[in-house]
């Protein structure tokens, strides 16, 4: 029963980091659902096309991710995704908030470790 609550917590941990993980994704290169998806499982992000497609529209609605059409050596054109300045603002954003909530969850670490000792 525990594992089943930690690996639920993993994935709702996961799923939190998404935007983020996907803009650090693009910031690297410009890149197709696929590819994002596949070095999202790279990094043990796990993520599934229907999940992933409805973020993207959502974030290339909020000016954070814009795309072209580019054509595919195999099958049809591919829809390429690449950060916008806004999307790099975001970015920039989250990293700070993320480093924030890494040395937060340190501090509780480190005070909960001396109050064991």
């Amino acid at each position: 029963m525990g594992s089943s609550i930690a690996e639920n917590s993993k994935i709702q941990m996961r799923r939190g980091v998404l935007e983020y993980s996907i803009l650090l994704v693009l910031e690297s290169g410009d890149g197709y659902a696929s590819s994002i998806i596949q070095k999202l499982k790279d990094a043990n992000i796990i993520v599934v096309e229907g999940t992933l497609y409805p973020l993207l529209i959502r974030m290339k609605n909020l000016g954070l991710l814009k795309y072209r059409w580019e054509e595919s050596p195999q099958g049809p054109p591919r829809k390429y995704y690449m950060i916008t300045e806004s999307g790099r603002e975001q970015l920039r954003e989250l990293d700070m908030s993320w480093e924030d909530l890494v040395k937060s969850i340190q501090k509780i670490k480190a005070a909960f470790t001396q109050a064991l000792q």
